[in-house]
């Protein structure tokens, strides 16, 4: 069972991976080590999983190849099934398409 602080109250030595990331950590295989939860007044707690900076290791470099496949999963993402084209964004998973093709009128069938 790991401790559990209230929001703002996690002592020094611990942070969330988001605050790992922006001193260029990771947690690196390490358990959780505390979390802390925020009150909502409806649901349940929102939950944030805390670990040790100082077990931290250092994030792993972006190689030539790494930012290759990135590139290629980000165009496949970009790229309307239906026609072909890079939207220029990520289309939604709502939607299938990008909007200018979700948009047209359904084609009768022949």
């Amino acid at each position: 069972m790991t401790t559990r602080y209230a929001w703002h109250l996690a002592p020094d030595g611990l942070a969330t991976r988001r605050q790992l990331r922006a001193l260029g950590l990771r947690p690196g295989g390490q358990d959780v080590a505390a979390h802390v939860e925020r009150p909502r007044r409806r649901r349940g707690p929102l939950v944030a999983y805390l670990y040790l900076v100082e077990r931290a290791k250092p994030v792993r470099p972006m190689t030539a190849r790494r930012a290759a496949a990135l590139a290629k999963a980000n165009t496949a993402r970009r790229t309307c099934p239906a026609c072909r084209r890079d939207s220029g964004y990520v289309i939604p998973a709502s939607l299938g398409t990008c909007v200018p093709c979700h948009d047209l009128p359904a084609q009768p069938a022949a």
